[in-house]
């Protein structure tokens, strides 16, 4: 199978509406991703199916849960979700930021050559961003709940949101997050040609 219909096949599972147009940018980003991926080491996955599964179709799989206006991507690494999520949702606004200056290039120059004008990139700690403006902070990297959510609190607004995307759903995780944040939901995903646990976290800031 091609990866233009294994793309298109994981897109009608996962059920979310993408344009041919739009197919085609996340299928330039995936094949620009694995090319400087030869020289800058951004992934660890060097497999072009694995990838588009892993990095594609694990990022489009939330987006069902995203109506926010500007999302800040923690620790986005080669940009994922943050790149094909700004892709598929043109009206939404998304801040993708990363101490790594090699991962941030790569996303800057996607940028420019995919032509999306609702993405910013950051090169830098998150203890260093100033914006503090989101309704929406997520993250795939952070290995604690907690650390992510003391971190990022200050960039959030009143009642915005954390979406968290996790592998298994940890219950203990859950209960020692500090007291300005709140548990909303936990929506289990089903992303195709995966067969790990995945879900993401919904929680919400409160005064």
């Amino acid at each position: 199978m091609t990866m233009q219909a294994l793309l298109a096949q994981g897109i009608q599972q996962l059920n979310i509406a993408v344009s041919q147009r739009q197919q085609t940018q996340l299928l330039k980003l995936l094949d620009a991703l694995l090319k400087w991926n030869k020289v800058y080491n951004l992934t660890a996955i060097t497999d072009t199916e694995q990838a588009l599964k892993l990095h594609l179709l694990d990022s489009l799989a939330v987006v069902p849960f995203w109506q926010f206006t500007q999302t800040l991507d923690v620790g986005t690494g080669a940009g994922f979700p943050g790149l094909p999520l700004a892709m598929v949702l043109p009206e939404q606004k998304f801040h993708l930021l990363d101490s790594n200056s090699k991962k941030i290039r790569f996303i800057r120059q996607q940028i420019h050559e995919l032509g999306l004008s609702n993405v910013t990139a950051f090169h830098c700690r998150v203890e260093e961003h100033t914006l503090n403006n989101y309704d929406c902070i997520t993250s795939r990297a952070f290995a604690s709940l907690t650390d992510m959510l003391q971190t990022t609190n200050r960039l959030l607004l009143d009642n915005g949101k954390w979406m968290a995307l996790k592998g298994v759903y940890s219950a203990e995780e859950v209960s020692h997050i500090p007291s300005f944040a709140k548990e909303v939901s936990c929506h289990s995903l089903v992303v195709p040609g995966i067969d790990a646990e995945r879900c993401i976290i919904e929680l919400i800031k409160t005064k």
